[in-house]
């Protein structure tokens, strides 16, 4: 049979039913064979890897930009959990700084306060636990915090 990709590979269809097998012979001739197939979606998985990669790349620098900015303090965490919970937080106020403040009813000395109460959460692994909360209840998820997630430099322990 020749396949899409112009490969000719045989193809043994005694274990399909007779009256299945000219179909199935047009479906798979209208197909790349196994390993072009392979080929193409090992190269498609790493084009993926390659662009999320670079999406993670400008959000972390983003974010390390934007905490440098306000003076958000180092999360803490593993390794594997900064960089998220870096990304998480950044995007997460960035959220409630738009629901809140550009398109909601607090100027900026509301929005202060809620600043100071997030550089209380040090904890890299409660910004990741809110990563899909809603920007404009940040200031409900901040107050419920437990002792835990404030860091261990907190001047108020």
């Amino acid at each position: 049979m020749e396949h899409a990709c112009s490969h000719q590979v045989i193809h043994d269809l005694a274990d399909r039913p007779a009256d299945r097998r000219a179909g199935f012979a047009r479906w798979l001739a209208g197909r790349d064979c196994t390993d072009c197939w392979k080929a193409a979606r090992d190269a498609d998985t790493e084009s993926k890897e390659e662009w999320l990669a670079a999406r993670r790349a400008a959000e972390q620098e983003a974010a390390a930009a934007w905490a440098k900015q306000f003076d958000m303090p180092e999360l803490e965490g593993s390794q594997k959990a900064l960089g998220w919970g870096e990304r998480s937080r950044h995007q997460l106020m960035v959220s409630a700084h738009t629901a809140l403040v550009v398109e909601g009813a607090w100027d900026e000395a509301d929005w202060a306060e809620l600043e100071d109460k997030a550089r209380l959460i040090t904890r890299a692994g409660w910004w990741i636990d809110q990563r899909d909360a809603e920007g404009s209840d940040l200031l409900e998820l901040l107050e419920a915090a437990g002792e835990d997630d404030r860091g261990t430099e907190n001047p108020f322990r």
